[in-house]
């Protein structure tokens, strides 16, 4: 393997946010790596050297919010097209013409709306965890609010300013260990058990994640390392992600009902709520996504996916980078 391919380099690049912070491994085709929540650039360090070796020039960023990523100081700077624009700058700034672009939970939908608004730079798409559902329905924090009965579901919890800070905060190492914990294949609640998706009222989230261990895949300094940037910079440029979310409807009226029709890819564990309750979604892909080339469900793994199977998913997402047109 050729130095160029295991050197990693980070560096900052402008863009509509200011400055992105960008990781990047290899050379060869861009393909554009995008976290969700809570986590960072770091949560791609077992793809980075894989994609590199592969032939890539893999690139992954710290979303607008996130790490060393410049923070806006208004809500509303964080929603999705922001987020778009923010992904097409740093192929700009990275002196490409086109990337493929592959994210994780947020950064699913970052990246499915990267492809779906900007086919002009992002070529392929790969969606991992998070099903793509094209824009539709009632208001998001509708139908959100509507969920738990008797408990509130995580996301209306998060929408409030402030106060998902004021639990976070105080103690962002030991939050973040048990809300890892807590969608895992390996800690998460039995079945049956009290779901961490949902808070008691006037209790907190993390009233039910697990305490006691840490996941298989997490290390004790890759706890640290989340931590330490969490503890910088604090939680509200993550959730103000969520406080979007009725902006991005409306900001997305345009395409409702979309499909997404570049080349595609789709990962999800088969014990994430996320793909459990948005099956829908998925069996609708002969629809949504008509580009799709391969669609997966891991037995037994739960939501971070690209950390708690690597090997798999390093595989298929060069199974299928390879498949693409040049």
């Amino acid at each position: 393997m050729s130095e160029q391919a295991t050197a990693v380099t980070h560096r900052l690049v402008p863009s509509p946010a200011g400055r992105i912070h960008v990781v990047e491994q290899g050379a060869g085709p861009l393909v554009l790596l995008v976290h969700g929540f809570p986590e960072s650039w770091y949560s791609w360090r077992h793809q980075l050297p894989v994609l590199a070796a592969a032939g890539y020039r893999a690139a992954a960023i710290d979303v607008r919010g996130y790490g060393r990523s410049s923070k806006p100081g208004d809500t509303e700077a964080y929603r999705m097209l922001e987020l778009v624009e923010d992904n097409a700058a740093v192929v700009r700034a990275l002196g490409e013409q086109s990337a493929v672009v592959v994210g994780h939970d947020w950064g699913s939908a970052i990246a499915a709306n990267s492809a779906l608004v900007r086919p002009d730079v992002f070529r392929a798409v790969g969606m991992l965890s998070v099903p793509y559902a094209p824009r539709g329905g009632p208001r998001p924090s509708t139908v959100f609010a509507q969920l738990g009965g008797d408990e509130e579901f995580y996301v209306s919890y998060f929408q409030e300013p402030g106060r998902a800070e004021a639990e976070i905060e105080p103690d962002a190492r030991g939050w973040l260990a048990g809300f890892y914990a807590a969608l895992s294949a390996d800690t998460m609640p039995a079945p049956g058990a009290p779901d961490p998706h949902f808070v008691v009222r006037g209790g907190k989230l993390r009233d039910r994640f697990p305490t006691g261990r840490l996941p298989v895949w997490l290390s004790e300094h890759d706890l640290d390392v989340y931590a330490g940037e969490f503890e910088r910079t604090g939680v509200s440029g993550a959730l103000n992600r969520y406080r979007n979310m009725d902006r991005d409807w409306e900001d997305l009226v345009g395409f409702d009902g979309a499909p997404i029709t570049r080349p595609s890819l789709f990962i999800g564990g088969g014990l994430d709520a996320s793909t459990t309750w948005m099956a829908d979604a998925i069996k609708a892909y002969p629809t949504t996504l008509p580009g799709l080339v391969s669609s997966h469900i891991l037995d037994g793994c739960g939501h971070w996916i690209q950390q708690e199977r690597p090997a798999e998913i390093n595989r298929l997402l060069t199974d299928w980078l390879a498949s693409l047109p040049a």
